[in-house]
């Protein structure tokens, strides 16, 4: 089927249906814009037709433009069918179905009526694509429910609900009739006669207030730290303004112009770049797409400390009941305070409703005994990382768990084979390590061992995207790929600080990168006690293991960050601002004098290239070891699990924006400098011998086994 194909166009009871049918999301693409304005020729031309009705076939209306086609040349854009729409003489209906979103929605509004289905959703996402609407969507939505509203939505990229967008003005009618097609012929024919035909550009309805000066400032000043690094948000804000103070015409030349220059950025690429790769992680090689997964009705967690409770919550976020175990009352108790106070900060903030609050507690069961859980499709262990604690909790799992259950653990680093080990039915056995908080964190690093069953790796994948995450495949290793790519990041950066750095500099430099936070202040965040285990465990096992004296006897001093009221930084009662802590500066300046380390200034540059040329030149060894299908999953997880800036792209990609022959140069230098810990990947010298992109490897064959 051709792309001008898949419009449809079929008269009905005097109304001219079109119908876009561009399975599965119905995208816009090359050749179907002009097809809806020859259906709209069609129409107007013929006297049986007295209205149209815009419509999408299968679950969604139209969910946005066809991402590949942003950076080419268009014959049309979105502005042209949108115009066409809007200047039809007979009235069209925009028939709403689940996703209303990008051209989808400006479609919509250039349509003289909404109507939507309740479970619909609109929204204008492509600020999160380094880009504005360019079909107009920042003239008509601001015309018709104010720039405040607007400027919400558009800056956001958020998806508003059909009770929203009713309220607000975006909708004309919620219909509760399960055939939305005959509803919308219905409506079409009840306002066929209305003249003359409503228009969103000749709308405005808003308080004059509402566009004040005060408005726009004030939504600058709100994005200027987040929307720093992203030229996308200002110019958005600009041409909202433009829909206040200038005539249509001219704030949609103003709106053209912003996306015009946006559309080839580095940002943009980078953010499109991101937005594939996600999409790409969710893809097992080998295995049919289409392949049906039965979903995860009913889960459990066993463990109600901070990643337990986080994972339940996520659960019952979901609308998937959950059951939290713990070992003891006490504890038990102690979980669910933890989620209770959770949400209740949620409704404090406004996030969340208390009849919401209500309704997600009661999906969340705490039960004391293994025997309480027998029942669920799925259970996710998150005791404390040791193996012979694992091994406990999944023998008892073995034993009384359902057959087929997923019996799963949020190890982030254990051998999953050895996990499995402890049961009968190792195909049943896979990680999904969550990322803390696991309620917030968007990242599920799903782990194969070698005898995870692929149709437990389907269900798992399938139960996280359930929960809103971004899910990845590793291969099982020590810290699986998130952790394993990052750790040379964070021996970097303690070295550095034996040799001279300070936490501040380096957390300063990853900060003006694009991070949100520096790694210091995170780690204060997540404890430093968490990685302490590990190294001591792999100080053990590797007789060659280069320990990091700094952050070891920082824990062993009881600093091991907030909850200890100091870590790498110091807080104050009642305040989480990092203050520098010159025992910190103490602690640093005796290992270097114990250890003979010579201490000098670094350069921004320098700190920045070490610490992430380090995890490059790991991922490509995860690549060799097979542990990872593609070079854009390790993207994805450092996107979605250690917040690396999204217009980045990811680690790989940015390494590409270097060049893989320039990243191997520098390593080379290091390792004739540092030892051996820097010998390049082979995998990097290839690439940068065949001045190829890092970000196209592939893993070894049998990658994630």
């Amino acid at each position: 089927m051709s792309d001008k194909s898949r419009i449809k166009y079929e008269p009905a009871d005097g109304v001219g249906v079109i119908t876009i049918d561009s399975p599965p999301v119905n995208a816009l693409g090359p050749g179907m814009r002009e097809s809806i304005i020859e259906a709209l020729a069609r129409g107007n031309a013929d006297p049986s037709v007295q209205a149209f009705v815009l419509i999408g076939a299968g679950r969604n209306f139209i969910a946005g433009a066809d991402i590949r086609q942003f950076g080419k040349t268009r014959s049309i854009n979105s502005s042209v069918s949108a115009a066409a729409l809007d200047a039809s003489a007979k009235p069209v209906v925009a028939a709403i179905s689940g996703y209303a979103l990008g051209g989808g929605l400006e479609h919509a509004l250039a349509c003289h009526y909404r109507i939507a289905a309740p479970g619909a959703k609109v929204g204008l996402p492509e600020v999160t694509l380094g880009l504005v609407p360019g079909g107009g969507g920042t003239q008509r939505l601001t015309r018709l429910i104010g720039p405040r509203a607007a400027m919400d939505i558009i800056l956001s990229g958020r998806h508003v609900g059909a009770d929203e967008a009713l309220r607000l003005g975006i909708l004309d009618q919620v219909t509760d009739q399960p055939d939305l097609r005959a509803a919308a012929i219905h409506y079409a024919r009840s306002i066929a006669a209305v003249r003359p035909v409503p228009r969103a550009r000749d709308k405005q309805n808003w308080a004059v207030q509402d566009g004040e000066p005060a408005v726009f400032e004030s939504m600058r000043a709100s994005i200027a730290r987040k929307a720093r690094h992203l030229p996308a948000p200002s110019r958005a804000i600009e041409c909202v303004e433009a829909a206040v103070r200038q005539s249509f015409e001219d704030g949609l030349k103003v709106e053209q112009q912003a996306f015009a220059d946006l559309e080839n950025t580095p940002e943009a690429k980078a953010l499109r770049y991101a937005f594939f790769a996600e999409r790409e992680a969710a893809k097992i090689p080998g295995i049919e797409s289409g392949l049906a997964a039965a979903p995860v009705e009913s889960a459990a967690v066993v463990g109600a400390g901070t990643m337990g409770s986080g994972i339940a919550i996520a659960f019952a976020d979901a609308a998937i009941p959950v059951k939290v175990l713990e070992s003891s009352p006490e504890a038990l108790e102690r979980g669910r305070l933890r989620i209770r106070d959770t949400y209740a900060a949620r409704v404090k903030r406004g996030s969340l409703t208390q009849d919401s609050m209500d309704q997600r507690m009661a999906r969340i069961q705490f039960v004391p005994g293994y025997e309480d859980i027998a029942d669920c499709d799925a259970v996710i262990e998150a005791v404390f990382e040791r193996m012979d604690v694992k091994h406990q909790v999944f023998g008892k799992l073995d034993a009384v768990m359902k057959p087929g259950a997923l019996l799963l653990t949020n190890s982030s680093a254990l051998d999953i084979d050895q996990i499995a080990s402890a049961t009968g039915r190792p195909g049943d056995v896979a990680g999904t390590h969550f990322f803390a908080p696991a309620n917030v964190m968007k990242l599920c690093e799903v782990v194969r061992g070698e005898r995870t069953a692929v149709a437990t790796l389907q269900r798992a994948m399938k139960m996280g995207r359930a929960m809103g995450k971004v899910c990845a495949i590793a291969g099982s290793c020590d810290g699986f790929i998130a952790n394993r790519s990052r750790a040379p990041m964070m021996t970097e950066m303690m070295l550095m600080l034996e040799e001279g750095a300070t936490p501040r500099q380096i957390d300063k430099v990853m900060t003006d990168f694009g991070y949100p936070m520096g790694p210091f202040a995170v780690n204060d965040i997540s404890g430093l006690d968490v990685s302490y285990e590990g190294r001591k465990r792999r100080a053990l096992a590797n007789p060659e293991y280069r320990k990091l004296h700094v952050p070891d006897r920082l824990v062993e001093m009881g600093r091991k960050g907030q909850k200890t009221g100091a870590g790498w930084y110091r807080y104050e009662k009642g305040d989480r601002t990092p203050h520098p802590d010159d025992v910190v500066a103490q602690v640093v300046a005796a290992v270097a004098k114990e250890f003979g380390i010579e201490q000098r200034t670094f350069s921004d540059e320098e700190i920045l290239h070490r610490v992430l040329f380090a995890s490059i030149n790991e991922a490509c060894k995860i690549l060799e070891d097979g542990k990872a299908y593609r070079a854009s999953d390790i993207d994805v997880m450092w996107l979605n699990g250690f917040g690396f800036p999204r217009h980045r792209g990811g680690l790989m990609y940015w390494a590409d924006t270097i060049g893989a022959s320039g990243v191997h140069r520098q390593i080379s230098d290091w390792a004739r400098r540092y030892g051996k810990r820097w010998i390049p990947s082979r995998l990097l010298a290839d690439v940068a011998a065949s001045k190829g992109n890092l970000r196209e490897l592939q893993g070894a064959q049998g990658a994630g086994a």
